[in-house]
């Protein structure tokens, strides 16, 4: 059994989703927004840091998926996408747990099937995958995307180490 947190970074809405895995069987065991508001950067990163070290406190995940910051057009946004996701590795190194790193594109791709699929894809197919027909945001979509792909890659390296 493993129990991982997805997270998707970003400064004004940073998604996480917590998935189990048990005997190849998925559980969604929750997901959210971290929504910290209109304030200065500094502040909003400290929030995010805090609401998700509570989460990780709440949870208690034995890794983390996150995914990598693809290249913007807009050299200040890739800047601070990149402080969030910062942020994000720490609170869970804070806490011991390990990171792993995967590019929107390969998660896209493991739980849809196309590394180019919309964001409305992707939350739809991860509710197929979990079996579940609540609605989330987006962001909680691709965090919970980003742990479902993690622990399918962790179980292709275990088939892989076996052959």
């Amino acid at each position: 059994m493993k129990t991982v947190i997805g997270i998707d970074p970003g400064s004004l809405k940073m998604g996480w989703g917590v998935v189990r895995e048990k005997s190849g069987v998925l559980e969604l065991l929750g997901c959210g927004i971290i929504k910290p508001g209109q304030k200065e950067f500094s502040e909003r990163l400290g929030l995010i840091f805090k609401d998700l070290q509570a989460v990780l406190a709440q949870y208690r995940p034995d890794e983390a998926a996150i995914e990598n910051v693809f290249t913007q057009k807009n050299s200040l946004t890739a800047l601070k996408l990149g402080q969030a996701r910062g942020i994000a590795v720490g609170a869970c190194a804070s806490l011991d747990i390990p990171v792993r790193d995967y590019e929107p594109a390969l998660v896209k791709k493991t739980v849809t099937g196309n590394g180019r699929a919309e964001k409305s894809q992707v939350s739809f197919m991860v509710g197929r995958l979990l079996g579940v027909k609540e609605s989330w945001g987006e962001d909680a979509g691709d965090a919970l995307a980003a742990a479902i792909c993690h622990l399918n890659m962790c179980r292709l390296n275990n088939l892989l180490r076996r052959a």
